[in-house]
């Protein structure tokens, strides 16, 4: 590593990726950016306060840059197999933005290619470290056996590049912006997704969709509601999870819980204070590879988000059918056994 500091490589910085680039350079001593990777390396990269670093064209050069020692990955998930693979052959630890890739069956070459090199791989699945999502897994326990969970999650129609949409393998506000919600599921209730109902405005890959609404079912018996959709308007996050004892209300837009206990002795409504997730996520990244500790967001996780996704786009093809979610690892479902102790 680079003078005591972790030398990373950047893939990606477009819009959110110079978020990205922002926090690295100003915002994590423990970090220096060294290296960019963009598709038009002419146009250099312009960010203050970070004149030396070097622009790549194409990530396989990023990835062998012998100052890189970790990789952040932000691009459209259709490249993040080939750049999984590149960064597990040069044994570079691996942060890659969600949704993971644009198929489970990538994402669970990737999970594999990079337990099979012991290499460090993170799923930057950053809605994990908004404060009031943290905020509501904390009554987890006073909520009692979990019982429904009914979340919301719109997000403004934007104008895209003519390559987005094969940038996400012709899917649409599901895989984009949804597998934040079914990621949400796992976190929260600790449980496995078990099957799955999904119905769309449209069905990729003709068109990818707008609107998704989906019913959720996971082994623990938590009966799941979520409804994703790209609006004219402004963006509304918001949850409400039932227990045995009690229910929480989360709007993590607006920063506000509000807590509900059956008993009627305990009630709360708490105000939360604003969330740096991108650079919680990143610090939380770069503190594993410091330290040489499991990362908290595996690439497990983040392909088991795209497995459910993956679930709810068979179900909309099939007219909202059931469709059984495969709960084996995807080290499993890859190699066809599960990895022996390393």
């Amino acid at each position: 590593m680079n003078s005591n500091r972790i030398g990373v490589g950047l893939i990606g910085v477009g819009r959110h990726g110079a978020r990205y680039a922002q926090h690295l350079v100003h915002d994590l001593p423990m970090a220096s950016l060294q290296a960019v990777c963009r598709r038009h390396p002419e146009q250099g990269f312009q960010f203050p306060g970070a004149d030396s670093v070097k622009v790549y064209g194409e990530a396989q050069a990023l990835i062998a840059d012998p100052s890189v020692d970790a990789i952040v990955v932000v691009t459209p998930p259709l490249h993040s197999l080939e750049i999984c693979r590149l960064a597990v052959q040069a044994r570079k630890p691996l942060l890659v933005e969600k949704p993971l890739a644009t198929t489970a069956t990538d994402a669970r070459t990737m999970v594999a290619l990079a337990y099979d090199a012991g290499i460090p791989f993170m799923t930057a699945q950053t809605l994990r470290f908004d404060k009031t999502i943290q905020q509501m897994k904390r009554f987890q326990s006073s909520l009692g056996r979990s019982l429904e969970l009914d979340a919301v999650f719109q997000i403004e129609i934007r104008k895209t590049a003519p390559d987005h949409v094969a940038g996400y393998g012709k899917r649409g506000a599901l895989l984009e912006i949804g597998v934040h919600m079914l990621d949400l599921v796992r976190f929260l209730t600790g449980e496995e997704v078990q099957a799955v109902r999904c119905t769309m405005d449209h069905i990729p890959p003709i068109a990818p969709e707008r609107m998704a609404s989906i019913h959720l079912t996971t082994i623990g018996g938590t009966i799941c509601r979520i409804e994703i959709t790209r609006v004219v308007g402004e963006r509304a996050g918001r949850a409400m999870w039932v227990g045995s004892q009690g229910r929480v209300e989360a709007d993590w837009m607006r920063r506000r819980i509000c807590v509900k206990m059956s008993s009627g002795e305990q009630t709360a409504d708490i105000d939360i204070p604003p969330s740096l997730t991108v650079l919680d996520t990143l610090s939380a990244f770069l503190q594993a590879v410091n330290d040489g500790t499991p990362m908290p967001i595996t690439g497990e996780d983040g392909c088991r988000a795209v497995e459910i996704a993956e679930a709810c786009y068979q179900s909309a093809q099939l007219g909202g059918a059931p469709v059984v979610v495969d709960r084996r690892s995807p080290f499993e479902r890859t190699h066809g056994r599960e990895p022996a102790e390393q």
